[in-house]
């Protein structure tokens, strides 16, 4: 079954990870994206409410994921009333990601309810700009990507520049779009493929060679003040490193109609 992810058929909480999970720093560990993106479905799932939209999500990735079976639960942790009218409009939740290993990543998520009627705030203060659209780029071949395995998160997504590339350093645009589900047997949630491609920032523009340095992102942070359209996420990114080890990247996120939201990696940097 096609998927990153393929459900339990017993338990609810169970996903058999499979090896689109695969990451470029071990070929026994996932890349974060197909995890994060798992938080967000189970988030998404839990107690949902149809006047609501998860607007951030913050990943803390706590070690390297298995590609293993991995147990993913979320739960409501602060409900606030509206202040006007009757109803919850501000929600926190709370989701884990864990192996027989132990705790792999935690997930913090605020959901806000959205304005009925819409506000109506001046169209000149509203975030503008569009990227050259995915169709106006070539499609990035799979060997581009700096792994040297057959099958992993790389050859389970679409990745078209506009500029840059994972192997010339520097800042890029990037459209990103998944090949397969999340989790098999459902259709991606713009969340879900908001998360999947977010966290390819520090990969698209880094800065730093890859057979030299690593640069493994320590989180995860994803804002989206607009919901995204269609497949295609893309990320204008950059990526930030300091001598001391610690650096930074911020992608500006993208759907074909525009500016959806902001992403940011926390970065640990060394040597192999």
């Amino acid at each position: 079954m096609d998927g990153f992810y393929v459900p339990d058929s017993s338990d609810p909480d169970l996903f058999h990870s499979t090896e689109f999970t695969r990451g470029p720093w071990s070929p026994d560990a996932q890349h974060a994206g197909p995890p994060s993106a798992l938080l967000g479905h189970v988030i998404e799932r839990c107690r949902p409410e149809p006047e609501c939209r998860v607007a951030r999500v913050a990943v803390e990735i706590l070690g390297p994921v298995p590609i293993a079976p991995l147990r993913a639960e979320a739960r409501v942790i602060r409900a606030a009333a509206r202040v006007t009218q009757p109803g919850r409009s501000v929600e926190l939740i709370e989701a884990t990601l864990s192996s027989d290993q132990g705790p792999a990543l935690k997930a913090s998520a605020w959901r806000l309810r959205q304005a009925e009627p819409e506000l109506d705030v001046p169209a000149e203060v509203l975030p503008t700009g569009i990227q050259p659209g995915p169709d106006t780029v070539p499609q990035s071949p799979d060997h581009s990507f700096p792994s040297d395995q057959p099958v992993g998160f790389h050859t389970g997504v679409e990745y078209r520049f506009v500029s840059g590339a994972f192997r010339n350093p520097g800042p890029a645009v990037c459209w990103i779009r998944l090949r397969y589900p999340i989790v098999a047997g459902t259709s991606p949630s713009p969340l879900e493929r908001t998360l999947a491609a977010a966290d390819f920032g520090n990969g698209v523009s880094s800065v730093l060679p890859w057979g030299r340095y690593f640069f493994i992102n320590t989180d995860l942070t994803v804002t989206l003040h607009r919901e995204p359209v269609g497949e295609w996420v893309c990320l204008d990114a950059v990526t930030y490193p300091e001598r001391s080890g610690i650096g930074l990247t911020e992608s500006r996120l993208f759907d074909e109609k525009g500016p959806i939201g902001r992403s940011t990696q926390t970065l640990l940097l060394g040597t192999r």
